[in-house]
């Protein structure tokens, strides 16, 4: 009889450790700075001001392009000349509370971005034009993107 109150304490004990431990992981969790300040709203990117490494600035956000699930792949940036240039996402850091993004990248190597307009945007999804863009900014496509950004 004793053991079966024994083993009956033991599972209690056990049950009660393992929901405990569920709990701190779970408020661990809840804590990380991928739930903390990560989420933008469009109205905050739209209009951002960005700027380039030594304090140069690269423009305003223009635009933004989304993917078919809906995350953000690009930045639109308009340049001081009007120009368009286009900014991979995950080259991009924000602070949403000046309204500004910082692309780390000299300005020497932004100038050699191919600019356009409005009336002709490039195809964003042709394997060459998101490669070569990429590189600009010294990225691979198809990196651990948004998964990887989001656990920093």
């Amino acid at each position: 009889m004793l053991s079966k109150i024994a083993y009956a304490g033991s599972a209690v004990v056990l049950l009660a450790a393992i929901v405990t431990a569920n709990f701190t992981v779970a408020d661990d969790k809840a804590k990380t700075p991928a739930d903390e300040g990560q989420h933008f709203r469009a109205k905050q990117i739209l209009g951002a001001k960005v700027g380039l490494e030594g304090n140069t600035s690269a423009g305003t956000v223009d635009d933004i392009v989304l993917d078919e699930s809906g995350n953000v792949d690009y930045l639109i940036v308009a340049n001081s000349e009007n120009k368009l240039v286009t900014v991979p996402w995950d080259a991009a850091r924000f602070n949403v509370e000046k309204r500004t993004a910082v692309i780390q990248i000299q300005p020497e190597q932004f100038q050699k971005i191919p600019t356009y307009t409005a009336q002709q945007y490039p195809d964003f999804y042709t394997p060459t034009y998101r490669t070569q863009v990429y590189k600009y900014y010294g990225l691979t496509p198809g990196q651990q993107r948004r998964a990887f950004r989001r656990a920093n």
